[in-house]
């Protein structure tokens, strides 16, 4: 059954050079095999991959989510560095670009194609 199977993200885009330049130089993820049409990349024990389509970025949800534990400060001024921008959403309590409930913390981003990326302090 699939409960014993892994799984992976899947994120559609319009552009894979720029999807490439994306997810390989922006995010710093490996990419371990692809083409022209499907690119796949390790992250932590599994893999995100992406691939060509008309509908990229139509999704208006959570399209990928990475729990980075106390890594979160690190990692937005990282990709702030990069020119990332993030997304701030109304009704959250909200520390430069990292939301906050309590001790638990958030950030969203959108790649090229506006899919929704997510990480937190899980």
């Amino acid at each position: 059954m699939l409960k014993d199977k892994a799984s992976s993200a899947i994120v559609a885009v319009t552009d894979m050079d720029r999807a490439r330049h994306f997810y390989e130089s922006v995010l710093g993820l490996a990419r371990i095999s692809g083409d022209d049409n499907v690119m796949q990349f390790k992250t932590g024990a599994t893999t995100l991959v992406v691939y060509k389509s008309d509908f990229a970025g139509t999704n208006q949800a959570n399209a990928v989510v990475w729990g980075v534990g106390d890594e979160v400060e690190a990692i937005t001024a990282d990709l702030k560095a990069k020119g990332v921008t993030f997304e701030h959403y109304p009704g959250m309590e909200l520390k430069g670009d990292i939301h906050v409930a309590g001790d638990f913390k958030m950030v969203w981003l959108k790649d090229p194609d506006g899919n929704i990326l997510h990480y937190n302090s899980m």
